[in-house]
């Protein structure tokens, strides 16, 4: 799922590029003018990339080397072990909570004190 902008005209507007299937869609948003339409871009912007802030959580390679999607356990541990609120506030907004404790559940680069942490804190009994 992307957002891409296209210029017709004198106007711009901006099209959400989803796969169904063996296609590839442009669903209609609105002008990029649209407060709405320029808060989903700013939005998805701020899920595609780690943000500048959260530099420090991965001291040990660049942030330009991490992929969103295909590094999501790696984040998601580093966050959990080492990140702040506002960090785990980022980390709801990229990821589902399953997703999150799917990981928690069995990370081996979690501490057992922040597991017990983030356990209680997600509602998640030991079961």
């Amino acid at each position: 799922m992307n957002v891409v902008v296209k210029k017709v005209g004198r106007g711009e507007y901006a099209y959400l590029v989803v796969r169904e299937g063996r296609k590839v869609v442009h669903k209609y948003l609105g002008s990029i003018d649209n407060p709405r339409v320029s808060k989903m871009m700013r939005d998805k912007k701020e899920t595609s990339a780690i943000p500048e802030q959260f530099r420090s959580l991965f001291w040990d390679t660049s942030l330009g080397n991490i992929h969103i999607k295909r590094n999501a356990r790696y984040i998601i541990e580093r966050v959990l072990e080492f990140g702040d609120i506002d960090a785990v506030n980022w980390l709801q907004r990229v990821y589902p909570v399953q997703t999150i404790i799917a990981v928690l559940q069995v990370s081996r680069g979690i501490t057992e004190k922040s597991r017990n942490f983030w356990m209680v804190w997600f509602g998640v009994s030991d079961a």
